[in-house]
């Protein structure tokens, strides 16, 4: 069975996994005495004495090129961790050039070298069995391995492949084998160095011309090329230097008498050639081979781009789908982002496996990604500017950590953090748990804020910062709740709160980044590009760095890019040279699933949708929920009747129609609506009959509505506010109808949710620094009492208000016992009911993913389905390649 994370083999800790093959199962693993990772093969199979003795001996082996094995365990080897495409891999995208491929061949010959001299013979040579590294050094794997897994007899099955594998269907392994054998391991004899020079041969042959030496459609015409017949030698490349041709011809003697007797020799030979015309070398030569492995690997993490392969002046794009068992969701803040490092050379995600949310890391000359132990709930990660760290925000907190290995470090306290970036002078800007922008060193410290709302434009968010050059100057998003006044603005750290006019570049509701120009000149120097979303597609537009100032239309760069709506997030990345990433246009399907206070689920009885915001009936047989269009992403309400699933709609409108309540008696539903600008409140018979009435105080603030009384006396909804930013507020549902407010602070108070007997409220407040739940006095004895602690959101009370649910920080579901007395009020501490990863971070966007029986058995969930967790990146090179200048 596959190990899990975190399962130790000896005293290897199992990280994640790398690949399978014949022999069984590759993991990443932690050495935990040595604290340093490795690569470990877990075999089907118990290994044999004989096979202990001869995997010693080949541990004796130190050279450079040669992947170092370490350990070797009763089932288990544990070799060195290398990072990067295998010589396969990177045939497959092509035939290599001469220089570049006579340096890769050298260090292979002198890896055998190396080994011959230890009297020690790989019997297994060939391109899968060649890692290449991001610096362009070669790691011959497995070496020597092949004779221990020999018989011992002379009379051996030559069927028998010599790969590493312990699987009883050993014939079936052969074909990825048997076109590099050498004459006399196909007809059984036993082999010596000289076997290894002929693999040596085959390989070198494989990676000038791009195709196989000796190849057939089945083992048995695989194995007679290679004893009848000779390669196609004028597949070479005219401009092969007549010494590398002559050694070819000495490697593959099928008499291996005449074979080139020492592999000293072959590199001799390549050290004497004439040095080859260097080939069209791009700005990073790794880079147009190393993604152009993505198009042949046979592995889950890639597929083909279905909108075809190539741009203009050599740009092209491949999807990126997550790690293998694993999934990702990159147009989601709360749980989710993407980044490119700035060197261009690795992309950090944040992906699910088992369960658990981490940041993970590939690089791009590699078809591998790794986890990085201890950042759990990781999301929205920004790198460092040497591309050495990522900073990411987890549990509250702003965070950092070192790609190369080492812990976590906190920074600060940050709470929901929406966009963090990174300077050369150790200065993060981030936006803080109250929707403005602060800076604080990397290393440490208390943040300074930059930015307040201005409420002049009616902002309720500073959003998404992202440095500029020079490092002072930053972009963020001032985001309005009248839509048209949103803007992407430049701010600096230098400002002091308050005392800066709005420096706005261009109205967008959507994240912006500077691209630095790849064309030289002006362009190049001081200058580059601003891009942004715009009705989901992405638009660059040119934009002077040092004056602070666009010029020139934007141009398309992609389209049907991925749009967060709540929070006017755009899921895109650039990297300082050149290439683009970005998650594509989708609804966020989910399901509703009715799950028991011990985590077992049931499907209700509904299609899957986008669904937002549910909200079960009085009688529980109805739900009010919000569902998106399919093409527009617009919301309206809508009604599910449970016990059958009839879906009806209930809003018509082209504008948001979101967050449904209903009254106590089942008979109406306020909801909000963004249909005259600003969401405010609406009142709606739930039958659907008459007009929608607009209630409570017009306002170009947001109002979200929350809970309605039991009483039917009162509505508690939030209010966003310049200067207090969400308050709770209070509508009587008669009389005059005069809203009141219930907590007016300078923090964050929403999710307010009535007790059934109207005395006492629960809600979420961050003046901890992070939201947690509190309950408070209405109607009964003053008093307030702290429910959650380290993080909780989402309350809800059961129908008798002996117990109150809430979402904690790291996704589970909690229940707290409490009990209201003529004193106050009592509280149990809070219990886990189950897990439920996929409502977690809900405090930032102030909507509820789930609604409980009032018995408090059952949940009604939205959980998302695989089709919204699978959603690919599609990675561009070049991307400026079609922009008009």
């Amino acid at each position: 069975m596959p190990l899990s994370t975190g399962e130790l083999r000896g005293p290897y800790e199992i990280l994640a996994p790398i690949g399978a093959g014949g022999m069984g199962e590759v993991y990443r693993a932690r050495d935990t005495r040595l604290n340093r990772v490795v690569a470990i093969k877990i075999s089907k199979e118990q290994f044999t004495e004989r096979f202990e003795r001869e995997a010693h001996a080949v541990a004796a082996l130190n050279h450079p090129n040669i992947c170092t094995l370490y350990d070797v365990g009763p089932d288990y080897l544990v070799m060195e961790y290398v990072e990067g495409p295998t010589l396969a891999e990177r045939i497959a995208a092509g035939a290599i050039p001469l220089d570049e491929a006579l340096p890769l061949a050298r260090q292979i010959a002198e890896a055998l070298e190396a080994a011959h001299e230890k009297g020690i013979v790989h019997r297994d040579l060939k391109p899968a069995n060649i890692k290449l590294t991001g610096e362009g050094k070669v790691k011959v794997l497995d070496f020597g391995l092949a004779k221990a897994f020999e018989s011992g007899e002379p009379d051996a099955d030559p069927s028998n492949s010599p790969t590493v594998t312990l699987s009883a269907t050993r014939a079936g392994v052969i074909l990825g084998t048997a076109g590099y054998m050498s004459p006399e391991q196909a007809r059984g004899v036993a082999a010596d160095k000289r076997a290894d020079i002929w693999s040596f041969g085959v390989v070198l042959f494989e990676m000038l011309t791009g195709r196989r030496a000796f190849a057939g459609e089945t083992i048995s015409d695989t194995l007679a090329a290679v004893l009848k017949t000779d390669p196609d030698w004028s597949a070479l490349p005219a401009g092969t230097p007549p010494p590398i041709r002559r050694l070819l011809r000495r490697c593959l003697e099928k008499d291996r008498k005449k074979r080139l007797h020492d592999i000293a020799d072959a590199r001799l030979e390549i050290d004497e050639a004439p040095e080859p015309q260097a080939g069209d070398r791009r700005r990073h030569g790794w880079l147009p081979w190393g993604i152009a492995a993505f198009f042949v690997a046979s592995t889950a993490w890639l597929a083909l781009a279905p909108f075809g392969s190539r741009s203009p002046e050599g740009s092209f794009q491949v999807a990126l789908l997550p790690p293998e068992k694993a999934s990702f969701t990159p147009v989601e803040v709360n749980t989710g982002g993407m980044a490119l490092s700035p060197d261009g050379r690795a992309l950090a995600f944040v992906a699910t496996l088992e369960g658990k949310t981490l940041l993970w890391v590939r690089r791009l000359d590699s078809l591998t990604a790794r986890p990085l132990p201890g950042t759990d709930g990781a999301y929205l990660p920004f790198w460092s500017p040497d591309s050495r760290f990522i900073g990411f925000f987890a549990g509250n907190k702003l965070k950092k950590i070192e790609v190369a290995g080492g812990p976590p470090q906190d920074i600060c306290d940050a709470g929901q953090g929406r966009g963090g970036t990174w300077n050369r002078d150790g200065v993060i800007v981030f936006t803080a748990i109250d929707r403005t922008i602060r800076r604080v060193r990397a290393a440490g410290g208390e943040p300074v804020k930059l930015t307040t709302l201005d409420p002049a434009y009616h902002e309720n968010a500073h959003y998404w910062p992202d440095f500029l050059p020079d490092g002072r100057h930053f972009l963020y998003l001032a985001r309005s709740t009248v839509r048209e006044k949103s803007a992407i603005c430049v701010g600096s750290i230098d400002d002091q709160p308050g005392t800066r006019r709005r420096n706005e570049l261009v109205k967008v509701n959507s994240n912006g980044v500077y691209g630095p120009s790849l064309g030289g000149g002006l362009w190049g120097g001081r200058a580059g590009w601003l891009l942004f979303l715009r009705e989901r597609t992405l638009f660059a537009q040119k934009f002077d760095a040092v004056n602070l100032k666009l010029e020139g239309e934007a141009v398309p760069v992609a389209e049907r890019v991925g749009y967060v709506v709540n929070t006017a997030f755009a899921a895109f990345s650039v990297s300082d040279t050149g290439l683009l990433v970005y998650g594509h246009e989708s609804n966020q399907v989910g399901h509703l699933i009715w799950m028991s206070r011990d985590g077992k689920p049931s499907p209700a009885v509904a299609e899957p949708g986008d669904y937002f915001a549910p909200r079960l009936s009085p009688d529980g047989t109805r739900l009010a929920v919000g569902i998106a269009d399919a093409q527009t992403g617009n919301f309206n309400i809508w009604q599910i009747d449970l016990p059958h699933g009839i879906t009806t709609r209930f809003t018509f409108q082209s504008a948001r129609d979101v967050y449904p309540v209903w009254s106590p008696d089942g008979k109406q539903i306020v909801f909000s609506s963004l249909r005259d600008g600003a969401p405010n409140l609406y009142l709606k018979a739930a039958g659907g009959a008459g007009n929608e009435e607009r209630i409570g105080s017009p306002s170009n603030n947001v109002q979200l509505p929350y809970d309605w009384s039991r009483d039917g006396r009162y509505l508690l909804y939030t209010e966003h506010a310049p200067g207090t930013n969400d308050d709770l507020w209070v509508l009587p549902m008669t009389g005059e109808r005069k809203p009141v407010p219930l907590l007016q602070t300078q923090f964050d108070e929403t999710q307010g949710q009535f007790s059934p007997d109207g005395r006492w409220v629960a809600y979420i407040s961050d003046e901890s620094n992070r939201y947690e739940v509190y309950v408070r006095s209405f109607n009964g004895p003053p008093g307030k009492f702290q429910i959650s602690s380290g993080g909780g959101t989402e309350p809800r009370w059961r129908g008798d208000g002996k117990e109150l649910y809430y979402v904690s920080s790291d996704g589970k579901m909690m229940a707290a016992a409490v009990k209201a007395t003529a004193d106050g009020f009592e509280r149990e501490t809070p219990r886990v009911l189950f897990e439920a990863r996929a409502l977690s971070g809900g405090g930032g966007n102030f909507f509820y993913h789930y609604d409980v029986a009032r018995d408090g058995q059952r949940f009604l969930i939205v959980a998302p389905t695989e089709e919204s967790t699978a959603q690919p990146l599609t990675l561009v090179t070049n991307w400026q390649a079609g922009l008009k200048k």
